[in-house]
C-alpha cells in the first residue's frame, strides 16, 4: 500500500490515478535525488499490478505475492556474466536491471527486452526496474530504446534515476515523468519515530542531517557524526572566542593527519553544519532549521560575539577548500591555512 510509504503525496496520487484508470504507462520514469524512496514506490507499484487480494487498487501487502515482490536476488558484486541478466525477486514477473561497476551492461537490457515479451508467469503484468537508469552506456541506450518504442502491452519497464539529464533525451521522451522531492524535515523526523527506527533527539537529529532524504537517515551512524562534531565544535569555538591560533594549529593537525585521511570530508561537513548553524543563530533565529538542535545553547553564547557576516566567510572560505580537494591539494597545508584565514577574518 502506498500509505506505508513516507512522502512525496503528488508522486502517490499519479500512481494511484493510474492504476484505477487502467492506464499504467509501458514505460516510466522515477526522478529525483538518492535515497528518496524511488526503488520503494517502484517496487509498490508492481505489487499493485500484481496483488491477489488488491485493497481498491492497491496492493494488500499481505498475500504471497506481495511478500515476494520485495524480495530480490541480486547478483554478486564482482560477478560480471550475472550482470548481463536481469536480476529476479522471488515473483516471477518482477525483475531488476543493476549496474556493475557503475556501468549497466548491454547484456542486461538485452535480457529485459527478451523477457519484456514474454506474457506473465503468474500475475497480471511483469513489471522491469532499471536502477541508476543513468549509468547506460551508449549501447544500452540504444538497446533500451528498441524495446521502449514497441513496449508489449502486459509489460511495464520502471528507470529510477538521480540524473535525468544522463538519459538519452529519445529515451526521457518515450517514459511517463514522476518526479520525487525531498521530504520536510518535520515529516521525516514524525515518520522514523512513527516507524520506530530511530527516537527522541535521534529522531530529529538524524531527520536534519538526511536533508529530507529517508535512505540518508536510516543509515546515519549518529554516534560516528556526534564524535566528528565534538572534534569540531572544539574549532568553532577557538574561532568565536579571540581565534586561539595554538589550538587552531592543533586542530589542523589533528583533521589533517594521514591516519584521518578517511575522517577528512566527513569532519570537514561536520564543521560546516556546525558554522552554518552558528550563522543562522547570529542573524537571531534559526531554530526550526538549526541542525544541531541540541547545541543550541552553546553555539548561541558563541554566536553572540560573532557577526553574520563573519560567519558568512567562514562558510564561504570551506567552500572554497571543498572545491581545491578536487586537485588533490596537500589537505595539511589546507587545512591550516583554513583555519588561520577563517580566524583573520
Amino acid at each position: 500500500m502506498f500509505d506505508t510509504l513516507v512522502g512525496n503525496e503528488r508522486a502517490k496520487e499519479t500512481l494511484r490515478r493510474m492504476l484505477a484508470q487502467g492506464r499504467v504507462p509501458g514505460a516510466l520514469l522515477f526522478a529525483g535525488e538518492e535515497e528518496l524512496g524511488k526503488k520503494l514506490f517502484a517496487l509498490e507499484l508492481a505489487r499493485a499490478l500484481n496483488c491477489r487480494t488488491p485493497r481498491g487498487v492497491e496492493a494488500c501487502g499481505a498475500c504471497p505475492a506481495c511478500g515476494r515482490v520485495g524480495r530480490v536476488q541480486y547478483p554478486p558484486a564482482d560477478d560480471r556474466d550475472e550482470h548481463k541478466k536481469v536480476a529476479w525477486s522471488e515473483h516471477p514477473d518482477v525483475g531488476l536491471v543493476v549496474p556493475y561497476n557503475r556501468n549497466i551492461l548491454v547484456g542486461a537490457v538485452r535480457d529485459l527486452e527478451r523477457e519484456s515479451n514474454f506474457r506473465p508467469v503468474e500475475g497480471s503484468a511483469r513489471v522491469f526496474l532499471v536502477e541508476n537508469a543513468e549509468s547506460m552506456n551508449e549501447s544500452a541506450s540504444n538497446a533500451l530504446l528498441k524495446t521502449l518504442e514497441e513496449p508489449p502491452p502486459t509489460s511495464h519497464i520502471v528507470l529510477i534515476t538521480s540524473r535525468p539529464s544522463g538519459l538519452l533525451p529519445t529515451i526521457r521522451s518515450r517514459c511517463q515523468t514522476i518526479r520525487f522531492a525531498p521530504l520536510a524535515a518535520d515529516e521525516l523526523e514524525s515518520h522514523l519515530v512513527k516507524s520506530g527506527k530511530r527516537a527522541g533527539e535521534e529522531a530529529r537529529l538524524a531527520a536534519q542531517l538526511a536533508s529530507g532524504r529517508p535512505g540518508v537517515a536510516l543509515g546515519l551512524n549518529i554516534d560516528a557524526y556526534r564524535a566528528r562534531r565534538d572534534a569540531m565544535f572544539g574549532v568553532v569555538e577557538a574561532l568565536a572566542t579571540g581565534g586561539d591560533r595554538v589550538r587552531l594549529l592543533r586542530a589542523a593537525e589533528e583533521l589533517g593527519d594521514a591516519k584521518n585521511k578517511e575522517e577528512y570530508e566527513p569532519r570537514l561537513d561536520a564543521l560546516e553544519i556546525l558554522v552554518r548553524d552558528l550563522w543562522l543563530l547570529s542573524l537571531g533565529g534559526g531554530d526550526g532549521r538549526l541542525v544541531n538542535g541540541d547545541l543550541r545553547e552553546r553555539l548561541a553564547r558563541l554566536a553572540a560575539g560573532v557577526p553574520p557576516a563573519r560567519a558568512a566567510r567562514w562558510l564561504t572560505r570551506i567552500e572554497e577548500l571543498r572545491g581545491r580537494l578536487a586537485f588533490n591539494v596537500n589537505r595539511r597545508v589546507a587545512t591550516d591555512a583554513l583555519f588561520l584565514t577563517m580566524s583573520a577574518d
